[in-house]
C-alpha cells in the first residue's frame, strides 16, 4: 500500500527492476510508489549494484525492532526548512551518503560529513548531529575525531562556547590538492626505482612512464582546481 512500508515482494521487484537496468523513477511507478521510497531503500541497503531484497527485508525489520512501536518513519524531527520535501530529503542523503562511502569513508563519518553539507549553516554541535542522526554521543565523537584527523571537518566555538563543527567550501579543494601531492610523492619513489633497476632496462622504463603519468596528472588537477577555486571564489590565494 503506497505511503506504507515496503513489503518483501516489492523489494524483489526492486531487485528486479535494478538487474533489469530499470531507473528509479520507472520502478517506482511499476510499484506505485514515490521515486525517493525508491531511492533511499536502494542507498539504505548497499546501492543499486549489491541491493539484495531479502537482505534489505530483514535490515529493515531489524531497524524497526530497534526503534519500537513509539518511533515514527521519518529521520529526524520538525518540519524541513524552506518548504523542502522531507522524504526528497531524506533520500538524497542516503544517495549523498553511499557516494561518501564508495569513495573511502566509514558510513558513520560520511553521515556526519553529509549532515554538515546538507545543513544550511554548515555546522553543527555533536548534540544536533546525534539528534540528527539517532546515534549515540560516543558514535559522533569518533566519526568527527576520524573526520578532524583527516582535515574534512573543522572546530569552531559559538557564542554559548560550545564546539561546532563546521565543513566550508575549501573541502573538496584541499583534498583535490592532496590528492595532487600524493601523485607527486608516488611519482617520486617511481622515479627512484628507475635508478636502482638500471637504465634503459624494461623494468626502469615502466617506472619512468609511470613518473611521467603521475606528473602529468599531478600538474593537471592541480592547475584545474585552482582554477575552479578561482572561478567560483574569485581572489582566493592558494
Amino acid at each position: 500500500m503506497p505511503g506504507g512500508r515496503l513489503t518483501q515482494q516489492e523489494r524483489h521487484q526492486i531487485a528486479l527492476g535494478l538487474a533489469d537496468d530499470l531507473p528509479y523513477a520507472e520502478i517506482a511507478r511499476r510499484l506505485h510508489r514515490p521515486t525517493s521510497t525508491v531511492t533511499r531503500e536502494v542507498m539504505r541497503n548497499g546501492g543499486p549494484l549489491t541491493y539484495r531484497a531479502d537482505l534489505a527485508h530483514r535490515a529493515t525489520e531489524r531497524r524497526a525492532h530497534r526503534r519500537g512501536p513509539a518511533a515514527s518513519g521519518g529521520t529526524r524531527p520538525g518540519p524541513e526548512p524552506h518548504g523542502r520535501d522531507a522524504a526528497a530529503v531524506t533520500g538524497y542523503e542516503e544517495v549523498f551518503t553511499t557516494a561518501l562511502v564508495a569513495s573511502g569513508l566509514a558510513r558513520m563519518p560520511a553521515r556526519v560529513l553529509t549532515s554538515l553539507f546538507l545543513t544550511d549553516a554548515g555546522s553543527l554541535t555533536a548534540a544536533q548531529l546525534a539528534r540528527r542522526l539517532q546515534v549515540s554521543p560516543a558514535s559522533i565523537s569518533k566519526a568527527i575525531a576520524f573526520l578532524e584527523s583527516q582535515s574534512l571537518v573543522r572546530r569552531e566555538r559559538d557564542e554559548r562556547r560550545r564546539d561546532r563543527y563546521v565543513v566550508d567550501n575549501e573541502l573538496f579543494y584541499q583534498a583535490t590538492i592532496a590528492s595532487a601531492r600524493s601523485n607527486d610523492q608516488l611519482a617520486a619513489i617511481a622515479r627512484r626505482g628507475v635508478t636502482v633497476l638500471g637504465p634503459n632496462t624494461p623494468a626502469a622504463t615502466r617506472m619512468e612512464n609511470i613518473a611521467r603519468f603521475l606528473d602529468f596528472m599531478s600538474e593537471s588537477i592541480t592547475r584545474a582546481a585552482d582554477q575552479a577555486r578561482e572561478l567560483l571564489h574569485p581572489g582566493t590565494a592558494r
